[in-house]
């Protein structure tokens, strides 16, 4: 296997039946915080340059990478990459999806999925249909049929259209699907349905073509095998790649992550445990049991000896899969998150686009950033440390050089720090950032 970027160990899949509950295996919070956080890529810091390939490999771990276009820093999508591969071309992103190498769909919300896996998602949203960017999409074909149908068939006469090839007749302050030009939400609603899917992106605007035509173009080629599964294979599918990506997981969190519906319970899982495909585990403080997917399972007797140890220190997306379950993200980590840029600036706590800070399989502090792209500045408003953290040295080494690392990758390598809390942290920053000047 050639050396990766980012944490990985081989694994070997268990086929033994599940254990008693006297049998179960056990961990400390500390080692399920690792296991999940060697899932995810980001338990050790990348041990190499990133390629190319490890774009697509990395979403292939995390099973998925959700879209957003928010871009006070970086878009949520690059970012979410940065944290695990370090230095790296945001362009092999885009590259991916033109190449085929890519699809996006809607799956936790509109996401890049790896083309491998696009069959799956396709069959799972023609049986499902609960999403609601699938719902709103079948009401306004029946609400805008024509206007609708003759957009498709302008695409299947004259080619690959973008949002932007379409005028816009006037401008409101609203925001979301309501306030888009007409042609933009029947693009939107077309996706959403799968007759229409992302060819490529041209400055992050999706470019809109005919499925069939993207499909073909897919590598690897498209399978279609799952398209004939019943609902329940399919659901079971997803199951198990939520519990893969995350590593360790308690049943109540397993359906959001692909927005199952209904909620994952102990009895569903069950039969995987008893197959084989999933393991039972014992978590301290957990009052329900933990599960880990088989082909984790030296991973997880790595984690039971203590032996992962965390060297990672990075900024995370508000998107990034460890915290965007908030309820998840409080229980593994203690962390009460809320990604503060939809709610009114009078209500935001911390600020409109705030980062997790990950330090050594830890989620350490936040701060609220804005890169100021045409001045080279990476500007921190505000920095907080959650409650109880020393700034010790090696802790504040360990979050400047992951700032820095940000506003250098992002382009903005000019610091400027606000306030902090506690306040005597901004100084030692400074002081760290104008030592390596």
């Amino acid at each position: 296997m050639p050396a990766q970027p980012f944490d990985v160990v081989d694994v070997k899949t268990s086929s033994s039946p599940s254990a008693s509950s006297s049998e179960r295996l056990h961990l400390t919070l500390a080692q399920a915080q690792r296991l999940q956080l060697a899932a995810q890529g980001l338990l050790r810091a990348p041990r190499r340059r990133a390629r190319r390939a490890d774009v697509v490999e990395a979403i292939a771990r995390m099973r998925l990478l959700q879209i957003d276009t928010i871009h006070v820093v970086a878009r949520s999508p690059y970012l979410v990459l940065h944290s695990r591969l370090g230095e790296y071309e945001p362009a092999w992103l885009d590259e991916a999806l033109a190449q085929g190498k890519l699809a996006e769909c809607w799956a936790h919300e509109a996401c890049f999925v790896p083309a491998a896996d696009y069959a799956w998602h396709r069959a799972w949203s023609v049986r499902r249909g609960t999403h609601w960017a699938h719902r709103h999409a079948e009401r306004m074909h029946r609400e805008q049929r024509e206007d609708m149908d003759g957009l498709l068939e302008r695409i299947r006469a004259n080619g690959p259209v973008r949002a932007a090839d379409f005028e816009r007749e006037e401008r409101g302050a609203a925001s979301g699907w309501w306030s888009w030009k007409p042609e933009k939400r029947w693009l939107e609603a077309w996706f959403a349905l799968g007759e229409l899917m992302v060819s490529r992106r041209e400055r992050f605007q999706r470019v809109y073509d005919l499925a069939g035509r993207v499909i073909a173009q897919l590598q690897p080629s498209f399978d279609a095998a799952p398209l004939g599964l019943e609902q329940d294979a399919l659901r079971r599918r997803f199951i198990l790649d939520a519990v893969r990506a995350l590593g360790v997981t308690q049943a109540r969190w397993i359906a959001d992550y692909h927005r199952l519906k209904p909620a994952v319970t102990e009895r569903e899982l069950a039969p995987l445990v008893a197959s084989g495909e999933l393991i039972e585990v014992a978590v301290a403080d957990w009052k329900v049991p933990g599960y880990v997917h088989a082909e984790h399972a030296d991973l997880l007797a790595q984690a039971s000896r203590g032996s992962l140890r965390a060297s990672c220190t990075t900024l995370l997306s508000p998107f990034d899969p460890l915290v965007w379950d908030r309820a998840r993200a409080q229980a593994m980590f203690g962390f009460e998150y809320t990604i503060e840029c939809y709610v009114p600036a009078a209500k935001r706590r911390y600020g409109y686009y705030v980062l997790p800070i990950l330090r050594r399989g830890r989620l350490v502090g936040r701060l609220d950033a804005k890169a100021h792209r045409a001045e080279c500045v990476f500007e921190v408003k505000a920095l907080y440390l959650e409650e109880g953290e020393t700034p010790t040295p090696e802790w504040i080494a360990d979050v400047a050089e992951a700032v820095a690392a940000t506003a250098r990758w992002h382009g903005t390598p000019k610091i400027r720090l606000g306030r902090c809390r506690p306040a005597n942290v901004a100084a030692a920053l400074r002081a760290h950032w104008r030592g390596k000047e």
